[in-house]
């Protein structure tokens, strides 16, 4: 399993947010590319980053930190928010970046993913952002009527091959990952599924680990120190 270290953006500014709430974000490092790096010394391959002013604005906003972190790190960086064009796809994939998130667009427009699977392949994945077991859009602040895998099979029907699933009430909580949405949704698709909110600490990493997940996001974990980054990328190997 791939452990995936997140730095979530706001003005250029690494920060974490509270159940997705934009309200309460809470700078947790004072340069992304300098955290970054203690990423690397941890011994992560890749990293995840979140344009949350792009969420909001709908569009690029923080491009220039993701490129940074890219060019200047080993790291293979997979980067969401704002991304609504087969431009912005393009964009990020001409300057370095090895994946680009599709989040509000999977759930408005799908037929955008399926041109952009066809033209960029396996640099694309979807990311399911639930509140209840729904699709949410728009930096959460939308709610839908799609239930989360009734999405995921969508997105596996026009050839996503990686999907991030998010349960917005379990992100920034260090409460735990929602194992069982977790293990309804890697039943119902393919695709590598990387779960994301609420990991807390290393048994969250093994529970997610045994449960044949792809990946694991740990955002707010590694900030409040109640998983070592190093020690969860050791267990995965």
């Amino acid at each position: 399993m791939i452990i995936f270290p997140a730095i979530d953006i706001i003005d250029s500014k690494p920060v974490r947010l509270f159940k997705g709430d934009f309200s309460t974000a809470e700078q947790v490092a004072e340069n992304a590319l300098e955290t970054a790096k203690s990423f690397v010394s941890a011994g992560a391959e890749w990293i995840h980053m979140v344009d949350l002013d792009g969420s909001l604005q709908k569009k690029r906003v923080n491009s220039e930190t993701f490129i940074e972190v890219a060019k200047k790190t080993p790291l293979k960086v997979e980067v969401g928010g704002g991304i609504r064009t087969l431009e912005d796809i393009d964009f990020y994939a001409k300057n370095g970046i090895s994946r680009v998130i599709l989040g509000s667009v999977a759930l408005k427009n799908p037929e955008l993913v399926k041109k952009a699977v066809e033209n960029y392949g396996d640099l694309i994945a979807v990311g399911i952002d639930a509140k209840d077991g729904y699709a949410a859009a728009e930096g959460w602040t939308e709610k839908s009527d799609i239930y989360f895998t009734d999405l995921a099979k969508e997105m596996e029907s026009v050839g996503v091959k990686t999907i991030i699933y998010t349960d917005i009430s379990k992100d920034g909580t260090l409460s735990g990952p929602n194992i069982e949405q977790l293990c309804e949704l890697n039943k119902a698709v393919s695709c590598d599924i990387t779960a994301s909110g609420g990991v807390t600490n290393l048994e969250d990493i093994i529970a997610l680990r045994d449960s044949g997940l792809y990946g694991a996001i740990c955002g707010k974990s590694i900030y409040k120190g109640t998983l070592s980054l190093k020690e969860a990328v050791e267990v995965c190997l």
